[in-house]
């Protein structure tokens, strides 16, 4: 019996990928390494959930539909918010944890 693992497409909201490079650029005001290798690990991440997708926990919010969105954290502080719909993984939001929950872009 083969054993075959399911691999999800996963697709980058261009308001999530926006914030994204956000944080790139506020962060290569300091350092461009840093900040390179924030990039790498956010896009390295984001590429994971092409496998076990489900392995994170539901981002609930008041204003959010109770499970829909699932999270997962990133370089210790960027949280990634993401859908899973059938065979596809949407990512909608890359959050900085420092900050307020009203600056994201599911509100």
């Amino acid at each position: 019996m083969q054993n075959k693992e399911k691999i999800y497409d996963v697709i980058i909201d261009p308001a999530a990928n926006d914030r994204m490079f956000e944080h790139f650029e506020f962060l290569a005001r300091v350092s461009v390494s840093a900040a390179n290798k924030l990039l790498d690990i956010l896009l390295a991440d984001i590429q994971s959930l092409k496998k076990l997708p489900y392995r994170n926990p539901s981002y609930n919010r008041p204003y959010l539909l109770p499970g829909k969105y699932r999270y997962m954290v990133s370089s210790e502080r960027y949280s990634i918010i993401y859908q899973i719909d059938g065979d596809f993984v949407f990512v909608d939001d890359i959050h900085d944890s420092r900050q307020d929950n009203d600056k994201s872009v599911l509100n």
